[in-house]
């Protein structure tokens, strides 16, 4: 069904789809809208799935965690502070080897108080276990919730999903939305570890130093097997519905001089930026990367390479920068922009480029252009 949706209701309507047994909601701004579209679907019985309002953030991944080690499907959603209020129990659901999904909408940390987007909050929980794609647009953030699912709960990954879209640029922006009926594309979940109360035992939570090694490997080896999930489920949904998704979604980067490497709404932004330049005789590329965890092998051979950070570490650099440089030999220049909100245009990405000092980092709006 065509229709116009905000990202955030995209969200919604995925959920929706795909039927949850537990929701836990806190509204925090500028996911709001996600959890209050659920509600709506619930109450007005378009959706059979027990929503629990909660007191905070950090009782909304707790519930998850509770109803996913029974073996129910589960979904949250969050954002900024939020996140961070949840990251006590991020780990724990990782850990547990729990496929809860959550939608991110990806917003600035506070102080100062600032409610647009950036990549920060997010890449904050980089390290937990938990798998990590990025969308730009309506329909791939309807897309990606819906494959989520499919990717936590299957046996060879059993870690949980987390879908950022960015704040206001996508949460609240209208485009066109194309719903289907998934179908039997997610299968019924079926958690090989879950409690079962007519066969009650007990369990001990403390592992010592002869095991825990051995959990944080088996976390990782997952992590490993996610890259052929991923890969094969989204080979599937474009054979079921015509929507091809990669690890990254590149755009003439064949014959590139220099590519330019984002996440979100600024790699879509980007596109437009190498139309420009393709125009001027610069042969330039965009490479959006859509999954930050795993992190891909990415084709950057003989490429100069312009990556925009809309995140920093603080004494380190660029997030997105840092791994890339991480991965490759080839120099970098590591841009920096869009943090908190701050405007970015294709045109300015274009100057991105032509302004570019491999192997150098800028921030822009701070740095004058040399």
């Amino acid at each position: 069904m065509k229709k116009i949706a905000t990202g955030n209701k995209a969200v919604a309507e995925a959920v929706k789809q795909v039927r949850p047994d537990v929701i836990a909601a806190y509204p925090i701004t500028p996911q709001t809208e996600i959890v209050e579209q659920i509600a709506e679907f619930v109450s007005g019985g378009e959706l059979k799935s027990r929503y629990i309002p909660v007191e905070s953030e950090h009782s909304a991944m707790a519930a998850c965690i509770g109803a996913s080690i029974t073996g129910a499907r589960t979904f949250t959603a969050t954002s900024s502070h939020g996140l961070l209020y949840m990251h006590e129990m991020t780990n724990w659901a990782a850990g547990a080897r729990l496929p809860v999904v959550m939608a991110n909408v990806n917003r600035s940390l506070g102080p100062g108080w600032n409610i647009w987007a950036e990549h920060t909050d997010a890449l904050q929980e980089r390290d937990t276990g938990w798998l990590q794609v990025y969308v730009s647009t309506v329909q791939e953030a309807y897309d990606a919730t819906l494959m989520a699912f499919r990717i936590a709960e299957h046996n060879d990954v059993l870690l949980p999903v987390m879908i950022n879209l960015d704040g206001f640029l996508l949460s609240h922006i209208m485009q066109p939305l194309d719903t289907i009926d998934p179908g039997d594309f997610i299968p019924p979940m079926s958690l090989p570890h879950a409690i079962d109360t007519k066969n009650p035992a007990g369990y001990g939570g403390l592992t010592g130093p002869d095991q825990q090694f051995r959990v944080r490997w088996d976390i990782e080896r997952s992590m490993r097997d996610a890259v052929k999930v991923i890969e094969k489920t989204q080979e599937e949904f474009a054979k079921r519905f015509g929507r091809k998704y990669g690890f990254t979604e590149d755009y003439l980067c064949g014959d590139a001089e220099v590519i330019i490497v984002a996440m979100g709404t600024l790699g879509k932004e980007a596109e437009v930026a190498v139309d420009m330049l393709r125009q001027e005789g610069v042969k330039a590329g965009s490479m959006r990367l859509r999954w930050l965890r795993p992190f891909p092998k990415l084709n950057l051979k003989g490429k100069q390479v312009v990556v925009i950070d809309r995140d920093y570490s603080f004494g380190r650099g660029g997030i997105l920068a840092t791994e890339i440089t991480a991965q490759t030999k080839e120099q970098v220049a590591s841009i920096i922009a869009g943090i908190g909100g701050q405007e970015v245009t294709y045109e300015d990405i274009a100057d991105f480029v032509r302004h570019r000092c491999m192997g150098t980092e800028f921030w822009f709006g701070v740095d004058k252009y040399v």
